[in-house]
C-alpha cells in the first residue's frame, strides 16, 4: 500500500478477480445444492406418488372384489325373494282354484236341490189343484144339502109357529127374558164368590208380607229407666259431693235440673230426673268430677258446660249412625241432630230412636213387598216420631211438631203426610203413608217391645192358660212367644178332629170376650194319636 494509503492497481483487480470467482464460486455452489434439494425432493414426492398409487391399486381391488361379493349376494338374494314369491303364488293360486272347484260343486249340489224341489212343488201343484176339484165337487153338492135343510127348517118352523100360536119374535123375546135372569142371578154369585176370594188371598197377602217383616227385623228389648246410678270410688265421695253446707250438691242440682240422691247405699249416688239429657249430662258432669277430684261450684260449673258440649257432639254423633244405619241419606243437619236426640226419649219403656229405626227397616221391607219406594219409606219411618224429641219444648203433639219440622225443612210432601197421618189424625194420602202406620203398629205391639210389668205378664199368661183348661177333653195347654200364642194338647179319645176344630173356635172365642191383650193371640189345638207296640 502507498504512501498515499491506497491500493495498488494490479492488487485492486486481483481482489475483485477473487471476490467475483467467490461469487461465482458461490451462485454455482448455490445451485447445485438447490438443484440437489430439488432432485431429492422430487425423488420423495415420486416415491410417495408411486406409494400412493400402490395403496389406490390395493384398495380399488379390494372394492372390486366388495362389490362383485355384494353383487353376488344380492343376485342370490333376489332369486331366493323370486323363488319365494314363485312359492307364494303358486299355492296362492292352488287355494283359489280349490275354493272355485269347492264353488262350483255347492252350485251344482244348489242346483240338483232347487231341481228336486221343483218337481216336489209341480207335485204339490197337482195335488192341490186335485183336491181343489174335489172340494168344488162337495161345495156344489152342500149347497144342494143347504138348500134343502133350510126348506125343512122353515117348514118345521112354520109347523112350530102354527102349533105354539107363537111368532118367532116372540118365541125368541121370551127365551132372552129367561137367559138375562138366569145370567143375572149366575153374575151375582160369580161377583161374591171372587170377591170373597179377593178378599182371602188379599188377607194371605197381607199377613204374609207382615209376618216377613217381622221376621226380617230383629230388635231389642227396653226398658224405661227414670233414674241413673253412680258408682263411687269410696264413702268419703259422697261428702265431697255434698260440699261444705250442701253447696256442691245444690250447684250440680241447680245447673243441670236433675235431683241428686245420696242415701245409705254404699259406695252410690242416684240421679232422677225425668228428661234422659239433662240426667246424663249430670252423670257425666259427676264422672268428670270424681276422675278430676277438684270438686267445688266454679269447677261444676265449668264441668256442666263442658258436658253439655260434649252431649251436644254426642247427639249428633248418634244422629248420623242412624241415618247410616238406615241407609237415609241427605237429611238436613237439624233433623239428624233432633234424631240424636230421640235417643234419650222412651215411650212406654222403649227407646223412641231405636223404634223409630225398627219402623224404617220394617216400612221399606212392607214397601219393598208392595212395589213402592223403599227409600221414601225409610226416610218417612224414621222421621214418623221427630216430634217426641221437641214436644217437651214446642207446645202441640208430637205428630203436629213433626209434620211442622219436616215441612220447614224442605222433606217431600208424602214423607210430611205419613208424619202427620200415623196415628189417624190426618187422612192418609199415599201408600207410604198408611205402610208407615202398619210399621209403626207393628213395632210397638211386638212382644216385650214396651214395658208391661212382669206382674201383669204373668198374671196374663196364667190367665190364657186357665181359659185353654177351662173346657172338657183338654188333656194340657202352654202359653208361648210371650202370650201371643196358645198350644193346647186335647185327649184324642175324648174329642174327633171336627170336635177339635170346633174348640179352637170357643177357645179363641172365651179369650176375646174374657181377657184384654194387645195385637193378636193364636189358637193352636193339636190333637195326636199315638198307639205302640212291643216285638218280643
Amino acid at each position: 500500500m502507498g504512501p498515499s494509503g491506497l491500493i495498488p492497481q494490479g492488487d485492486a483487480t486481483s481482489t475483485i478477480i477473487v471476490i467475483l470467482v467467490a461469487a461465482i464460486l458461490g451462485i454455482g455452489a448455490g445451485y447445485i445444492f438447490r438443484k440437489l434439494s430439488y432432485e431429492k425432493k422430487l425423488a420423495s414426492t415420486r416415491g410417495t406418488v408411486e406409494f400412493l398409487l400402490e395403496d389406490a391399486k390395493k384398495n380399488a381391488d379390494l372394492t372390486l372384489k366388495d362389490a362383485e361379493s355384494e353383487k353376488k349376494a344380492l343376485l342370490l338374494g333376489a332369486k331366493e325373494e323370486i323363488q319365494q314369491y314363485r312359492t307364494s303364488i303358486d299355492q296362492e293360486l292352488k287355494e283359489r282354484r280349490n275354493d272355485v272347484i269347492e264353488q262350483e260343486k255347492r252350485l251344482v249340489q244348489r242346483e240338483t236341490n232347487l231341481d228336486r224341489k221343483d218337481e216336489n212343488l209341480s207335485r204339490r201343484e197337482q195335488t192341490i189343484d186335485d183336491k181343489e176339484k174335489v172340494l168344488s165337487q162337495r161345495s156344489e153338492v152342500l149347497s144342494q144339502e143347504q138348500l134343502k135343510i133350510e126348506s125343512l127348517i122353515a117348514q118345521q118352523q112354520q109347523e112350530l109357529e102354527n102349533i105354539a100360536s107363537l111368532t118367532s119374535d116372540e118365541a125368541k123375546e121370551i127365551i132372552l127374558t129367561k137367559l138375562t135372569e138366569e145370567l143375572k142371578h149366575e153374575r151375582a154369585v160369580l161377583v161374591k164368590e171372587s170377591q170373597r176370594q179377593a178378599e182371602e188371598t188379599a188377607d194371605r197377602q197381607a199377613k204374609n208380607i207382615i209376618l216377613q217383616a217381622i221376621q226380617r227385623t230383629a230388635s231389642d228389648l227396653v226398658s224405661e229407666n227414670t233414674v241413673s246410678v253412680i258408682s263411687l270410688p269410696n264413702e268419703e265421695m259422697k261428702g265431697r259431693i255434698i260440699g261444705r253446707e250442701g253447696r256442691n250438691i245444690r250447684t250440680l242440682e241447680t245447673l243441670t235440673g236433675i235431683d241428686v240422691i245420696i242415701d245409705d247405699t254404699p259406695e252410690a249416688v242416684v240421679l232422677s230426673g225425668f228428661d234422659p239429657v239433662r240426667r246424663e249430662i249430670a252423670k257425666m258432669t259427676l264422672e268428670k268430677l270424681m276422675k278430676d277430684g277438684r270438686i267445688h261450684p266454679a269447677r261444676i260449673e265449668e264441668m256442666v258446660e263442658k258436658s253439655r258440649k260434649e252431649m251436644d257432639e254426642r247427639i249428633r254423633d248418634i244422629g248420623e249412625k242412624a241415618v247410616f244405619d238406615v241407609g237415609v241419606h241427605t237429611l238436613h243437619p237439624d233433623l239428624i241432630k233432633i234424631l240424636g236426640r230421640l235417643y234419650f226419649r222412651t215411650s212406654y219403656g222403649q227407646n223412641v230412636l231405636n223404634h223409630s229405626i225398627e219402623v224404617a227397616r220394617l216400612s221399606g221391607i212392607i214397601a219393598g213387598e208392595l212395589g213402592e219406594n223403599v227409600n221414601l219409606a225409610k226416610r218417612a219411618g224414621l222421621l214418623h216420631d221427630l216430634g217426641k224429641a221437641l214436644d217437651h219444648e214446642v207446645e202441640g203433639s208430637h205428630v203436629e211438631i213433626g209434620a211442622e219440622f219436616a215441612q220447614k225443612y224442605k222433606e217431600n210432601p208424602i214423607v210430611v203426610n205419613a208424619i202427620a197421618s200415623h196415628h189417624g189424625d190426618v187422612e192418609a194420602t199415599s201408600v207410604i203413608a198408611v205402610i208407615v202406620a202398619i210399621a209403626d203398629a207393628l213395632s210397638a205391639a211386638r212382644p216385650g217391645a214396651r214395658s208391661d210389668s212382669l206382674e201383669n205378664y204373668i198374671k196374663r199368661l196364667e190367665k190364657l192358660e186357665e181359659i185353654s183348661n177351662s173346657f172338657e177333653g183338654i188333656d194340657k195347654s202352654f202359653a208361648i212367644q210371650a202370650g201371643r200364642e196358645v198350644r193346647v194338647m186335647v185327649k184324642p179319645d175324648v174329642l174327633d178332629d171336627d170336635q177339635t176344630a170346633l174348640l179352637a173356635r170357643d177357645i179363641k172365642e172365651k179369650i176375646e170376650s174374657e181377657l184384654e191383650y194387645p195385637g193378636h193371640i193364636k189358637v193352636t189345638v193339636i190333637r195326636e194319636l199315638r198307639s205302640v207296640e212291643y216285638a218280643k
